[in-house]
């Protein structure tokens, strides 16, 4: 019997197709027929891999039989797999349309409306188990926007924390981020809105969670941690009863805190079982979470939460992905607080793209810590001399440390433009 090799050390493959329902269909199953004519589809060839849930979402929009080729070898299937095969389509080479400091004007306001509508939606799913799918576009939608300009103003603003609004600044951050994320892997803006939309609504269930639980300070009972486990599945039934909403939402608020070795929650999926999306979600989650301080933990440096995803990339988080998004954060993000060699403090205003190590900063403590006049500096210069190298960074600090929060400059309407101009 002839045989095609498909993937050289994955499986091989027979000429023996077997007819299924779409039911019966799982990852690392071969379709190689439909019962509808291929042009009809969105598929671009004749017989493909089902690498994720996603895959099966779409096959299901279209047929309601489909015929997969039988498996003869024994092979590694996708779900033992570590590594994320996701590329975009057609990456997109996104280019800044506006400096950082002129985003910044537009950032703030977007940022400061976005944190009301976040939580107007988490409140509208607390007391009336309805989740405000067009407020939530209209934001996404926004955010989309302001970070296609310049994705380094608003992930400032994403710096910006109150302890007390934890939930929903959360859940705004991770929107923000994750679309920073999926700009620098290429996506199209249709795939951001839907990206922004997975972070922004992927922990509606915590909303069905008691609250006394939800902000315990300390050690959660295993009875209190299965409540918390549960708003995955609580996120999952109320989108699923919203419309308007795609059906990669409802997954990712089910399946953000899933773990490509098979140790997650609340299914225990691995690898290729859990969508891209997914994963992006677990990762910027993680992330925000770590350098957040709430009322169970203290924050973290986002040079030491990105140093964890290195860690735990291949186990929990999806490898070529965790490398990714640390490429994307980089050494010191847009809003990180900075101790300079010299003593000084200062924050991160905007990434030099091309020197990643060499941002704008923003001086506003002396080597005594005591507030100086807040003073604009390009690292650039000192790399070409133009700079004392005390002005180099020695470290990232945590949102707090030295008396300085974000929130604080937020709260006094510090205008960045107006310092620089």
């Amino acid at each position: 019997m002839k045989r095609e090799v498909l993937k050289p050390g994955r499986f091989t493959r027979d000429k023996k197709s077997k007819e299924i329902h779409i039911s019966e269909l799982k990852v690392g199953m071969f379709v190689s027929r439909l019962d509808c004519d291929w042009l009809e589809t969105p598929f671009m060839v004749q017989g493909f891999l089902v690498e994720c849930l996603d895959d099966i979402d779409v096959i299901s929009e279209f047929c309601e039989h489909v015929w997969v080729d039988a498996v003869t070898e024994k092979w590694v299937p996708p779900e033992e797999r570590e590594a994320s095969n996701y590329r975009p389509p057609q990456a997109v080479r996104y280019v800044n349309k506006l400096p950082a400091q002129d985003e910044h004007r537009k950032a703030l306001k977007v940022y400061r409306e976005s944190q009301g509508v976040a939580k107007n939606i988490l409140e509208g799913v607390r007391l009336s188990g309805v989740v405000d799918s067009k407020q939530a576009k209209s934001t996404v939608n926004d955010c989309v926007n302001s970070i296609l300009r310049n994705p380094d103003a608003l992930l400032w603003m994403s710096k910006m924390r109150d302890r007390d609004e934890y939930t929903s600044e959360h859940s705004l951050n991770v929107c923000v981020l994750a679309i920073a994320f999926g700009r620098h892997l290429g996506m199209e803006e249709e795939a951001l809105q839907k990206l922004g939309l997975c972070g922004l609504l992927h922990d509606v269930g915590k909303m069905r969670v008691k609250t006394e639980v939800l902000n315990k300070a300390g050690k959660l009972t295993d009875k209190e941690f299965t409540m918390i486990k549960a708003h995955t599945v609580h996120g999952r039934n109320l989108l699923m009863s919203t419309s308007g909403l795609p059906n990669i939402v409802v997954d990712v608020a089910y399946s953000h805190h899933e773990k490509v070795d098979g140790t997650g929650y609340p299914r225990k999926l691995k690898a290729s079982g859990i969508a891209d999306f997914a994963r992006i979600i677990a990762l910027v989650d993680a992330f925000d979470a770590m350098t957040a301080e709430r009322c169970y933990s203290d924050a973290i440096s986002s040079t030491d939460a990105l140093k964890i995803i290195f860690k735990d990339r291949g186990s929990h988080f999806d490898e070529r992905l965790a490398l990714e998004f640390i490429k994307a954060i980089g050494l010191y993000p847009p809003g990180s607080i900075v101790e300079l060699i010299n003593g000084t403090v200062a924050l991160v205003l905007a990434t030099n793209y091309r020197y990643r190590h060499l941002p704008k900063i923003i001086q506003i403590l002396d080597e005594n810590k005591q507030p100086l006049k807040q003073k604009i500096i390009n690292l650039v210069e000192a790399d070409s001399g133009e700079l004392d190298k005390g002005f180099l960074i020695n470290r990232v600090v945590p949102d707090g440390t030295h008396g300085i929060r974000l929130k604080d400059f937020q709260d006094q309407g510090l205008r960045l433009n107006a310092a620089i101009g």
